[in-house]
């Protein structure tokens, strides 16, 4: 594991990077400046293994361990973007938290981030991650994120950084009104899904083509 905020020489090259990032994204169509504003602020090179600091701000996804990735700055990008579409975020909930980057990126976008995940020592590398760049906001936990975090709820907006078979009954469940919801949805082929809580109940909308790791069950 990589300690946090150690990773030497890497300052003002990481800024440079980091301004490519932001330029690759503007280019990819994300228009949402707040959103662009957010990622410039979190140092992604703090967030992955020293030995990938150097790949930290390509449009990539990272391996973490445990069979699970960080994922690349432009689905983080899209999905939160989505999520705002002409709102604030208000309170959320981060399905996977993962190293913690995501959270810290909604972090700078809304004052109530609730993140779990489900195998204790990424929360610890998340919690030590965010402590870190002194992110404090975030509220973790260990769960199993397909039940939520009931005790939170409601949500206004929910992300699910893992693809489900089908949006878990639990996450609909604490979806405020008028909140939304994103995840991947499928196995072999996966797309971004879009779920709003309207008046008239739960609306759809399908968005990008993604690859996740799965959704899985239970903690560890």
């Amino acid at each position: 594991m990589n300690k946090p905020g150690t990773h030497t020489g890497f300052g003002m090259t990481s800024q440079r990077t980091r301004t490519r990032m932001i330029e690759r994204l503007r280019e990819q169509g994300i228009v949402d400046e707040e959103v662009l504003a957010a990622i410039a602020a979190v140092p992604r090179h703090v967030f992955v293994e020293e030995a990938l600091a150097s790949r930290a701000y390509e449009d990539t996804a990272l391996p973490l361990g445990y069979s699970q990735t960080i994922s690349q700055p432009y689905v983080v990008a899209r999905m939160i973007e989505a999520l705002r579409a002409g709102r604030e975020l208000g309170r959320t909930l981060e399905v996977g938290a993962g190293c913690g980057y995501q959270a810290a990126v909604l972090a700078q976008l809304t004052k109530e981030v609730y993140a779990v995940e489900r195998i204790a020592p990424l929360l610890d590398r998340a919690r030590l991650n965010l402590r870190a760049i002194k992110e404090l906001k975030v509220r973790l936990k260990h769960a199993d994120g397909q039940l939520g975090l009931p005790e939170a709820a409601p949500f206004d907006s929910i992300i699910v950084a893992a693809a489900a078979a089908r949006v878990p009954r639990a996450l609909l469940q604490q979806l405020a009104p008028q909140g939304r919801l994103i995840l991947p949805l499928g196995a072999a082929t996966q797309q971004l899904a879009l779920i709003e809580f309207r008046p008239e109940g739960f609306v759809e909308t399908r968005l990008d083509a993604v690859r996740f790791v799965p959704l899985l069950s239970g903690v560890e």
